[in-house]
């Protein structure tokens, strides 16, 4: 599907699919909201229509990265034409106005941001896109890269080549003259500005997607490069910015699980017909058993043992589920967490300080628990050994155990003993790997041994993460 083939309810379809596969659950509801808002605010300003969709179809503040880019995509400033900022088709390529001047542009750039014109800095995207941005030639097109017959465009590419961050100290030098303004109206000043820049790259990240959805179809575009929410980004990939949204969603998501976790209860109170009072009750409907008597479980609340490895990108994965646990802590008897890299040491004090400030968990855990010996790399056998010795106590027929790690050894002995031990004394033993399942048992993992004594997952992200932990939770 094309920008240019579509109309608009066809433009908030596409829209509202592109959402689904990133995702974000909308329903026929929320899509019927979105076509009355557009309705009522009309396509003439285009940043209400986008805030009104947002209102209408998404769920939380997280879920704007993703629409903002895909709302681009199926609702563009411009179609055909890249100077065509109005939405017409219609109108010149900047080019054509001018002949490139990257020191001129750069200038313009400057005046606009120390302005905040919004408008300008969208026709300055579009100009730097078009002068630097493309790349290739297409055949018989007879355009050179960075003019119409440009095989593709790259956001990269331009940003490189226009090097907006540097405009920081002109721009400062020209606010400051002739102001008074002392050290700390300067930096907040500068962030103001930094937060402009990064306002503009993304307006010529914007920009590119725009043209390239023109030739290869927005479907596209929207499935391939357009970051998926935090919640299903790899936690072995994720970025500090990616591990903080989802520390933001622990407690909500805890929420979710918990009233899942309550209902699994309920149900599981419901024991098997007790035959002699069915048979008794029977006696008043002529020996018929019309109303079936169960026998009623009263099971106790389970205990619940996680033991994690907290070296490397794997931290990430395990600070968060850690979090995630300890938010649930209400729906056990016990909750008991322990953490290694070399060593193990119990850390379930650490973890119920840290909701208060699960940004430093991991470095808390590092500075204050032995978890480290003479090397830093993370050993799974050691570690399982010291744990099946010094905590053995921590796992009893009603533990559930959750073992968190890539499960690579560093070339050590995976001490297969000390897991099966451990698998013996408790209720279950479960073991979630961030790592996709193509790479177990490569180099130096051994998930692939470890799978041959207990139950190991694929475990990648926050969606697969909550999904394992609401179907594996013991009731």
């Amino acid at each position: 599907m094309t920008a240019r083939a579509t109309g608009v309810p066809e433009r908030l379809t596409a829209l509202v699919q592109a959402l689904r596969s990133h995702g974000i659950r909308i329903g026929t509801g929320e899509t019927v909201d979105a076509g009355q808002a557009i309705e009522a605010l009309g396509l003439a300003d285009r940043e209400r229509v986008r805030e009104g969709l947002a209102a209408a179809l998404l769920h939380s503040e997280g879920q704007r990265p993703v629409f903002d880019p895909v709302f681009d995509l199926y609702f563009p400033r411009g179609i055909g034409a890249p100077g065509a900022l109005d939405g017409s088709g219609s109108g010149s390529s900047p080019g054509s106005v001018r002949e490139f001047d990257r020191d001129d542009l750069r200038d313009r750039l400057a005046a606009a941001l120390t302005a905040n014109d919004q408008a300008l800095l969208a026709q300055l995207a579009a100009e730097a896109v078009d002068g630097m941005g493309g790349y290739g030639t297409r055949p018989g097109s007879g355009g050179t890269g960075g003019k119409g017959g440009s095989d593709g465009w790259s956001s990269h590419q331009t940003l490189s080549k226009l090097r907006p961050e540097t405009l920081l100290a002109r721009i400062l030098a020209g606010i400051r003259e002739g102001t008074a303004e002392g050290e700390f109206a300067d930096r907040l000043t500068a962030d103001e500005i930094r937060r402009r820049i990064e306002g503009f790259r993304a307006l010529v990240g914007a920009e590119a997607r725009r043209r390239v959805a023109e030739r290869r179809g927005a479907d596209e575009i929207a499935r391939r490069a357009i970051a998926p929410t935090a919640d299903r980004v790899d936690f072995l990939i994720a970025g500090r910015a990616q591990l903080d949204e989802l520390r933001r969603t622990v407690q909500p998501l805890a929420r979710k699980l918990a009233t899942r976790l309550a209902a699994r209860r309920r149900r599981a109170a419901r024991g098997h017909i007790d035959l002699r009072r069915t048979l008794r009750g029977s006696l008043s409907t002529g020996g018929i058993p019309m109303r079936p008597v169960l026998r009623r479980r009263r099971p106790a609340r389970p205990e619940l043992v996680l033991l994690c490895d907290v070296s490397g990108s794997v931290a990430g994965f395990a600070n968060f589920t850690m979090l995630l646990v300890q938010a649930l802590h209400d729906q056990f008897s016990k909750v008991r967490v322990f953490a290694f890299v070399n060593r193990v040491d119990e850390v379930t004090d650490l973890i119920a300080r840290g909701t208060a400030d699960p940004e430093g968990l991991g470095s808390r855990i590092i500075s204050g628990a032995a978890v480290t010996g003479y090397h830093g790399s993370s050993d799974y056998g050691t570690s399982l050994g010291e744990f099946a010795e010094r905590y053995a106590d921590a796992v009893t027929p009603r533990s559930t155990v959750f073992v968190l790690g890539d499960a690579r050894t560093n070339m050590s002995d995976p001490n297969v003993p000390a897991l099966r031990t451990l698998a013996s004394r408790a209720r279950k033993v479960y073991w979630l790997n961030p790592e996709r399942r193509a790479q177990w048992q490569t180099g130096d993992s051994a998930a692939g041994t470890y799978a041959e004594l207990v139950e190991v997952y694929e475990c990648r992200n926050a969606q697969q993460l909550s999904a394992l932990i609401a179907r594996l939770l013991p009731v």
